[in-house]
């Protein structure tokens, strides 16, 4: 499981790509994926083109992502779900929380 981050060229958008099983186990790599940026970063993109797995506590760890983002006014889209990681993501109505494409 890895997760790697990348910074947009001006710096306001931090993708945090996710490989295999999104669980507990990635809970402190994935914190310190995006609580060590930047303070400009406006917007999050999460890249789960190569998820194989989530379970509550990832769906935890986005809330905690959108807490610190900002809450209401975060701006953070979760893209490239593959069919049982988006059912997950409905199935949890965070369709209302995220932008998910």
């Amino acid at each position: 499981m890895a997760i790697q981050t990348r910074r947009s060229e001006d710096g306001r958008t931090l993708t945090i790509k996710i490989e295999g099983r999104f669980d507990f186990s990635t809970h402190q790599v994935f914190r310190d994926a995006y609580e060590h940026g930047d303070q400009e970063v406006i917007h999050y993109v999460i890249d789960m083109c190569e998820t194989t797995y989530l379970d509550s506590s990832a769906l935890g760890m986005l809330l905690l992502l959108r807490d610190y983002a900002g809450g209401d006014t975060a701006r953070i889209s979760i893209e490239n779900c593959n069919n049982d990681v988006r059912r997950i993501l409905t199935i949890s109505n965070f369709e209302q929380l995220f932008a998910i494409q």
